[in-house]
């Protein structure tokens, strides 16, 4: 059954964030935007529009000062950031998952039953299929399209 939540304001939302214990960093040069930090996660939230408030970076644990990507790789969860790669642990889990359903509440945004039983990963990447990450476009031709290629081309000829 949903239950319905209140959507906060921008002022609002900073508010409740600032009582319940995150540090929060006006970012330079941005009127409207904050970094959030706690339990060693961080995220960003921004105003939108006249009152309302959206995130803009979202929750990724802190790894050399870099936000961190979640990515599941099947057999691993692993924190990426442009520099490292690290195997997630049982603590990051915890934080992760912890700091994003505080900043739901703090936002007013709906928890997810599915987000609410652990970590959900940014990205799902199984290491039995190489390359699927990227684009259709830049994947290299597996063996069974190049012969329906090659098939196509010989049926459009005759």
């Amino acid at each position: 059954m949903a239950t319905k939540t209140e959507e906060r304001t921008f002022e609002d939302a900073v508010q409740w964030l600032r009582d319940h214990g995150f540090d929060l960093i006006e970012a330079p040069g941005m009127q409207g935007r904050v970094f959030l930090k706690k339990y060693n996660v961080s995220a960003a939230v921004q105003k939108d529009g006249d009152e309302g408030v959206k995130i803009f970076a979202y929750p990724g644990y802190l790894i050399s000062g870099e936000i961190s990507k979640l990515i599941n790789r099947g057999y691993q969860q692993v924190l990426k950031t442009s520099k490292a790669e690290v195997a997630a642990t049982a603590d990051h889990l915890k934080a992760l998952q912890q700091f994003s359903e505080e900043l739901k509440e703090a936002l007013g945004l709906p928890s997810l039953y599915n987000e609410s039983l652990g970590t959900v990963s940014d990205a799902y990447q199984y290491d039995r299929i190489v390359d699927r990450d990227k684009p259709a476009t830049e994947r290299p031709k597996r063996p069974w399209e190049k012969i329906r290629a090659a098939a196509a081309g010989k049926k459009s000829r005759a």
